[in-house]
């Protein structure tokens, strides 16, 4: 008996998409960052709501390991590797690396330090669920987790990066102060009643 080649293209092109919006966690220098990849108890613009617990079984079976990370869903280009994946009580806690020796890789971090891009969705097949006939909210309590990807528009907004971890650069300590220090110099001059604007 022959066994058909199992075509990962075709297979993830099947998969359901979730993408959620969050800050994105801090770009350290090596590529490596933090967010959460979905959130539990919210209702997403495609009106499903993840359960806690949907992920578990998908996570002790696969482990952060067996999850891709691709850019825009696409499975030909793969950015890095996912370091840790857990749920909280938040919802899908996760913790990537991407890879700086990959061009496309390269260009999405580009991207991640500008702020361009921030958005984390998953690639799943749902496995258990039910849909409200009256909301028409379709609640999921067992997923097939294949891929995490980072996305420019996620479907729960809130699924996002929290930051990019980075010693120096826009999301450093040395960034920071020069935003602040930026503010203060355009902060609006205080101006009593009279019009003439007070020494600083």
């Amino acid at each position: 008996m022959s066994v058909e080649p199992l075509d990962l293209r075709s297979a993830t092109l099947r998969l359901e998409r979730k993408a959620r919006g969050s800050a994105l966690g801090p770009l350290a220098e090596d590529g490596t960052f933090e967010g959460y990849a979905a959130l539990f108890n919210r209702i997403d613009l495609g009106r499903d709501l993840i359960l806690p617990g949907a992920f578990s079984r998908s996570l002790a079976a696969r482990g952060a390991g067996g999850v891709r990370m691709l850019f825009q869903h696409d499975p030909a280009e793969p950015i890095g590797v996912w370091l840790a994946l857990r749920e909280d009580a938040v919802g899908l806690f996760v913790r990537g690396r991407i890879a700086p020796e990959v061009t496309r890789a390269r260009e999405v971090l580009a991207l991640l330090r500008a702020g361009a891009l921030d958005g984390l969705s998953i690639g799943f097949r749902a496995v258990e669920g039910a849909t409200d006939p009256r909301s028409r909210i379709r609640r999921l309590s067992r997923i097939d987790l294949w891929e995490i990807s980072v996305v420019t528009f996620p479907m729960q907004p809130e699924a996002r990066i929290a930051e990019v971890k980075e010693s120096g650069g826009p999301f450093g300590l040395a960034g920071r102060l020069r935003r602040c220090a930026r503010r203060l110099r355009t902060a609006p001059v205080p101006r009593p009643p009279g019009g003439v604007p007070v020494p600083g």
